[in-house]
C-alpha cells in the first residue's frame, strides 16, 4: 500500500513534520535517530550549525560540552547568541536557543572544559552515539581521541578558519545494514526459480497468449522464456557476455506480434523486457564482500559483548552454507512493470512470501545465537530488514587521531605524495594542522592580535609539520599569509555549509544507513573546491 501523502488524515503529525526524512530512511532510522544521543564539544559558530541540523531531524538528546563565557566574537560569528547572551555561559545560551526549533528533543548543558572530564570523568563519554569535537588544542585532541577510540564511540573531529574547513570522522568499526546503492541489483533469481515462482514461469506459453493478453504479460516471464529458448541451443548455460545477452533480444525481438505486413507490433511489456536484459539476467551468486563478511572473525567468534550485526552475519552464514544452498536470502522486492493487477500481485505475493520464509529461518538462527550467548534479544523486525538489505552490508574500519597525530611513516609518505600535486588541497590540511600547533604554542589563533607579527611564528609551525614528514617548506607563502589573516575567525557562511556536511555524516552513523565519508573532508570555501584523504 502506498504511504498516505504529507497532507492526508491518516498521517500523524510528526509524519508530517518529517516527511521528507523518513522517505531517506523510513521509520526505523527515524526511531534510530529519535534514541540517539549526540555531545558536541564547544557550541562556536560551526558546533551550533552542526547541532542545528541534527535538532530539526528530531535527534533524540544533545549534551553540550562548553565552559566558555559568550564574547562579542561568538555574536557576530553564531547566528544562535543574543547581544544579551554576551557574558554567560556559551554552551547553555547556544542550548536554550536550539531546543526552540524542536520541542521533541532533549538537552543538557555542561561547563567543563573536555579536558577536565577526560581526566576527572571519563566514562561520562560512554552513554553518547557521536561525539563532535571543535576548537581543541592538540593535546586534547590525542587524549579525547585516544579515549573514544577505545571504547569504539565515533568521533567527528571539525574545524573552521576563515575560508577553510574541515571534518576527520573517526570511528574503530563501524557496520551498515542499509546503504542505499544508486544502482541497486534487482533480485529475481530467474536463473535458480523457487519452486512457486517456477511453477508459475513455466505455465506460460507466449506462443498461445490471447491477443488481449499478449501485452500484459510480466517481462519477467518474457525474459524467462527467452533464456529457456535460447539454452535449447546451448547447452543449458546461462547468458553472461555482451554478445549472449543481445542474442537473448533476438529471441525476445522474435516474441513480438506482427502486423499483417509482419511489422512487429510495438508493446510496452515486451520493451521493458528488452531493457531489463542486462541488469535482471546477472546471476545469483554470494558477493565476495559479504563473504568476506559473514566469514570474518567476528562473525565466527562470537561473545556477549558482539554486536546485533555480528549475530546476524553468523546466523546468515549458517544460513547461506545450509538452507539457502550458497545464496543469500531473497529480497522479495519486484520492480514495477507493465502487466495487469492480478499478474503482478500474485508475482508480488511469491516473492514476499519467499523472502519472509527464509527472513524467518535465518530469525530461528538469531534466537538461538542469543539464547546460547544470554545477550540481549534481536527483534524479528531488525532481522528482516538485515535479510532484505543483505547484499549490500558494508564494514567501515578506521584509523585513530592519535595516530595521525603522531606521523608514523605510512601517514607521512600519504600526505607527502599528495604535496608533490600542484594546487592540491592537501597543504589546505596542513595550515589547519599548523594553525593547531600554534594555538597550542601561543595560546591564540594565528593573527588574532597581529597578523604581520605571526606570520613568522606560523610558518615556523609549517616548516616544523613538513620537516617531520619529510617534506620541503611550501614554495609560496601566500597561504600562511591568508591563514594571519583570518585570526582565527570563524565565517558564518562556511560554518554554516560544513555544519550541514557535518550533521549529515553523524545522522549516518546514529542511523547505521548510508555510508560515511571515509577519514577526512577539506573545504575551501574561496575556491568552493572540496578533496576527501584517508589516512
Amino acid at each position: 500500500m502506498a504511504s498516505p501523502s504529507p497532507k492526508s488524515p491518516e498521517q500523524s503529525e510528526k509524519n508530517k513534520q518529517y516527511d521528507r526524512q523518513l522517505r531517506l530512511w523510513g521509520d526505523h532510522g527515524q526511531a534510530a535517530l529519535e534514541n540517539g544521543h549526540i555531545c558536541l564539544i564547544n557550541a562556536s559558530a560551526l558546533g551550533t550549525e552542526i547541532l542545528k541540523s541534527i535538532v530539526l531531524p528530531g535527534v533524540g538528546a544533545i549534551t553540550i560540552v562548553d565552559h566558555n563565557i559568550v564574547s562579542d566574537e561568538d555574536i557576530g560569528s553564531n547566528f544562535f547568541l543574543e547581544c544579551s547572551s554576551k557574558g554567560l555561559n556559551r554552551g547553555s545560551e547556544t542550548l536554550r536557543l536550539l531546543l526552540e526549533l524542536n520541542s521533541a528533543v532533549q538537552g543538557h548543558a555542561v561547563y567543563e572544559p573536555a579536558e577536565q572530564i577526560l581526566r576527572d570523568n571519563p566514562d561520562f563519554f560512554k552513554s553518547f552515539n557521536v561525539v563532535i569535537a571543535t576548537c581543541l588544542g592538540e593535546k586534547t585532541i590525542q587524549d579525547l581521541a585516544q579515549h573514544l577510540w577505545d571504547l569504539n564511540i565515533p568521533l567527528i573531529l571539525c574545524r573552521s578558519v576563515g575560508f577553510l574547513g574541515s571534518f576527520r570522522i573517526q570511528m574503530n568499526e563501524h557496520t551498515i545494514n542499509e546503504t542505499h546503492p544508486e544502482n541497486e541489483q534487482i533480485d529475481l533469481r530467474l536463473d535458480v526459480p523457487f519452486p512457486v515462482l517456477a511453477e508459475y514461469l513455466d505455465a506460460f506459453n507466449i506462443d498461445t497468449v490471447d491477443l488481449k493478453d499478449h501485452g500484459h504479460i510480466p517481462w519477467i516471464v518474457i525474459l524467462y522464456k527467452a533464456v529457456q529458448k535460447w539454452q535449447t541451443t546451448n547447452q543449458n548455460r546461462w547468458p553472461m557476455s555482451r554478445k549472449e545477452k543481445n542474442e537473448i533480444k533476438d529471441v525476445i525481438q522474435d516474441f513480438f506480434r506482427k502486423d499483417e505486413n509482419g511489422i512487429p507490433i510495438e508493446e510496452e511489456n515486451f520493451n521493458e523486457a528488452l531493457r531489463a536484459v542486462n541488469t535482471a539476467l546477472v546471476p545469483t551468486f554470494l558477493p565476495v564482500k559479504i563473504q568476506d563478511l559473514i566469514y570474518s572473525s567476528s562473525a565466527i567468534n562470537l561473545t556477549k559483548e558482539s554486536s546485533p550485526f555480528w549475530i546476524m552475519c553468523s546466523a546468515l552464514k549458517a544460513f547461506v552454507e545450509a538452507e539457502g544452498k550458497g545464496k543469500l536470502p531473497l529480497r522479495g522486492v519486484l520492480p514495477d512493470m507493465t502487466t495487469s493487477t492480478d499478474h503482478y500481485v500474485k508475482l508480488q505475493s511469491m516473492y514476499r512470501a519467499q523472502a519472509a520464509m527464509e527472513a524467518e529461518i535465518i530469525y530461528r538462527k538469531v534466537q538461538e545465537i542469543v539464547a546460547q550467548l544470554h545477550c540481549d534479544s534481536i527483534s524479528e523486525a531488525d532481522v528482516k530488514l538485515f535479510c532484505r538489505h543483505a547484499h549490500d552490508l558494508h564494514l567501515m574500519k578506521g584509523s585513530n587521531i592519535a595516530e595521525e597525530y603522531r606521523l608514523g611513516n605510512a601517514i607521512a609518505s600519504y600526505i607527502a605524495r599528495y604535496l608533490e600535486e600542484p594546487d592540491v588541497m592537501m597543504v589546505h590540511y596542513i595550515l589547519l594542522r599548523s594553525a593547531e600547533k600554534f594555538q597550542s604554542e601561543h595560546c591564540r589563533a594565528p593573527g588574532e592580535w597581529e597578523p604581520e607579527g605571526d606570520i613568522a611564528k606560523l610558518k615556523t609551525c609549517v616548516t616544523k609539520l613538513l620537516s617531520d614528514i619529510s617534506c620541503t617548506p611550501f614554495p609560496k607563502d601566500d597561504h600562511i599569509h591568508e591563514m594571519c589573516r583570518y585570526g582565527g575567525a570563524e565565517i558564518h557562511s562556511v560554518s554554516a555549509f560544513l555544519g550541514g556536511c557535518i550533521a549529515h555524516e553523524a545522522i549516518k552513523i546514529v542511523t547505521k544507513q548510508y555510508k560515511p565519508v571515509n577519514n577526512t573532508f577539506i573545504y575551501d570555501g574561496a575556491s568552493t573546491n572540496t578533496a576527501t584523504f584517508t589516512f
